[in-house]
């Protein structure tokens, strides 16, 4: 196995506020697929890599607690992570050493989803 995760899913309570969040603090366009009530917004990825979305429609709810995804910070989590109150979400744990690890950070989406960071500076 080369990865213990393949694919993640965001759920949104509104899709359009979820995606305009994560394109500004993730500096990135999302890419998306629609099929009837189904609407999903593809974050980037290599193809090589996990992939995942934000979801609307199919049922779930964005929630606090639970799972936690920890998104690619990039080359340092400090820049993601200084947009996300502009965004619309809510810094919950600042960077954070995790040592030889790299560092961390938690924030609250726009949609009430508990997410974080991770970069190796």
């Amino acid at each position: 196995m080369a990865n213990a995760i393949n694919w993640f899913e965001l759920p949104a309570n509104n899709f359009q506020r979820a995606v305009k969040f994560y394109q500004e603090v993730l500096d990135t366009e999302l890419s998306y697929f629609e099929n009837g009530d189904l609407q999903m917004g593809f974050f980037p990825t290599d193809n090589n890599g996990v992939g995942g979305c934000i979801t609307y429609g199919n049922g779930n709810k964005p929630h606090a607690e639970g799972s936690l995804v920890y998104l690619n910070g990039g080359e340092d989590l400090t820049n993601p992570l200084d947009r996300v109150e502009s965004a619309g979400g809510k810094v919950v744990m600042p960077k954070t050493s995790i040592g030889e690890n790299g560092f961390m950070a938690i924030f609250m989406d726009s949609e009430g989803n508990r997410v974080a960071f991770h970069s190796m500076k």
